[in-house]
């Protein structure tokens, strides 16, 4: 088996973190039991910035899986000072700066409005009641009351627009005032991530590296970064996995020069994201080559090994990426082309120690024959980024298998009922709580509702065969393969608090919360 075909499944089923305690309740009275994962991230580092006062920005996020409550995190990591936020919302985007009326939730930090984040440290909010869509945007306005000083903690080249406004308007759908800000163009300041409440999540990959994994040379404002497009293509696929961005362009495995050296900042950035369960190590070693003093062979391995260890000591699957080419920079000799193909030939040898391989190298290279250099068709024309046609090239090359995994379900606690959370797994089965009624999903891996030994009803009519069902905390009832793709629903999301009845007529009715039926297998 190739190298890159190595699977990670088992790793994926077997795999448990340890969550931060969810069990509490949102400010607005809503009991939260599920584990958090991450739909956003970036990474952080210093952005040159004059300071904020009085001023509200606005950023818009580009969400990997959705979810029915969000929580967010401010970093002064690299502050001097404690800087003041507050009144922060988030709300559904439309487009520019505006929101979609009617969906703007305020967040709270312990449950006030305003929070200090201290110089060097992190807040994260209050858990927050907010129907988060999938490979959507997604508003993040916040005010910042004082004067702040320059060069904020947060990440450029984030290639979206940013929007600031004078005052206090985040809860503004208009934000009235508001521009792109020109000083620092498209650069994200303070908020670092989103995470988002989904059971149905079975964890999230984050990408590690530097400017191409960031999505340099990608066109702005459409989403064309490969970790982006590797997020659509999980969703295609059924699959309920966060796609973490936590590249710095410039950034390398050993200088903190753009952003923290990259063997400092993985347990910050990768084994510290919420409910990370692979990694893709991608780019960093890249810039180590090309950074006027290259890296030995031997320093290269080395930090993969470092990084192989502490990823395996937290139960993170690594997926290792060779080394794309660059030759045609200044910087290229025929010494460092050969510690590359060195370092890409340890890196998919099975004695590397990584889970899965990434073959960027084979997916890029080849100009005229030439592997040194890029395939004209995703150059973006510096001879080192792949443009957007390159990007698509990335992230199809990803073996999605790498990240299969099933929810989690627990069994039915009352008769004829399914709960958020429940379901079955394959061969088993529900009674109704009257009359000789059953829903069984069947060794042929299709849902039946059964009436006097007779079918009445069965997924196979809109769906593919599946080995589990389950309640989902959106309201859907989902059936899944045992790759962990999503095969049949009920399509009633949006509904948290819905639950699935199979009753004495035979039917299987999906209620909301408060009763009324969003479906029934009567059509």
């Amino acid at each position: 088996m190739k190298p890159g075909l190595r699977r990670l499944i088992g790793l994926a089923l077997v795999v448990f973190l340890s969550w931060p305690d969810t069990s509490h309740y949102f400010a607005q009275g809503v009991v939260t039991t599920a584990p958090w994962t991450g739909t956003w991230a970036i990474a952080p580092a210093i952005t040159p910035d004059p300071g904020f006062n009085n001023q509200t920005i606005r950023h818009i996020v580009r969400t990997s899986i959705g979810g029915t409550a969000a929580r967010l995190k401010f970093s002064n990591l690299f502050g001097a000072q404690p800087v003041t936020i507050g009144d922060v919302h988030v709300a559904r985007r439309s487009r520019g700066a505006r929101t979609i009326a009617g969906t703007d939730r305020p967040v709270t930090f312990n449950g006030q409005s305003y929070v200090t984040i201290p110089a060097g440290g992190a807040v994260q909010s209050d858990a927050v009641a907010f129907q988060v869509p999938a490979l959507a945007d997604i508003a993040v306005s916040f005010h910042i009351p004082s004067k702040t000083p320059p060069n904020s903690t947060g990440h450029v080249d984030g290639l979206q627009d940013v929007y600031v406004a004078p005052g206090d308007v985040s809860s503004d759908p208009a934000f009235a005032g508001g521009v792109v800000n020109a000083a620092g163009g498209q650069s994200y300041y303070f908020l670092t991530n989103v995470d988002v409440m989904n059971a149905a999540a079975t964890g999230a990959v984050v990408a590690f590296g530097a400017s191409i994994t960031d999505g340099l040379s990608s066109t702005p404002n459409t989403n064309r970064r490969w970790p982006n497009l590797l997020a659509n293509r999980l969703a295609r696929a059924g699959m309920t996995v966060g796609v973490l961005n936590q590249g710095i362009s410039g950034n390398d495995f050993f200088t903190d020069a753009s952003g923290q050296a990259g063997l400092a900042r993985f347990g910050r950035d990768v084994l510290g994201q919420a409910n990370v369960k692979w990694v893709i190590v991608s780019d960093d070693a890249v810039n180590g080559l090309i950074n006027g003093n290259p890296a030995t062979y031997q320093q290269l391995v080395g930090a993969y090994r470092q990084l192989i260890r502490q990823a395996k000591a937290a139960n993170v699957g690594v997926i290792c990426s060779t080394l794309t080419p660059f030759k045609g920079l200044a910087e290229w000799t025929p010494a460092i082309e050969s510690t590359r193909e060195d370092v890409n030939a340890f890196l998919r040898d099975g004695g590397s120690g990584c889970d899965a391989v990434l073959d960027l190298a084979e997916v890029t290279g080849g100009q005229d024959g030439d592997s040194a250099a890029y395939v004209p068709a995703f150059n973006s024309g510096d001879d080192l980024h792949p443009n957007d046609a390159g990007m698509q090239a990335i992230a199809k090359a990803v073996d999605l298998t790498w990240f299969a995994a099933l929810p989690p379900i627990n069994s039915p606690g009352a008769c004829g009922h399914i709960a958020t959370g429940e379901g079955l797994a394959l061969g088993e089965s529900l009674a109704a709580c009257s009359g000789n009624v059953a829903l069984s999903l069947q060794g042929d891996g299709y849902l039946i509702a059964m009436q006097d030994g007779v079918a009445v009803w069965s997924s196979n009519v809109s769906g593919t065969p599946g080995v589990e069902i389950r309640m989902q905390e959106d309201g859907n009832l989902a059936m899944y393969d045992s790759n962990g793709a999503m095969v049949w629903q009920t399509h009633t999301s949006g509904n948290p608090g819905a639950y699935a009845s199979i009753q004495k007529d035979g039917h299987l009715v999906i209620y909301s919360a408060n009763g009324t039926a969003l479906w029934s297998s009567a059509g």
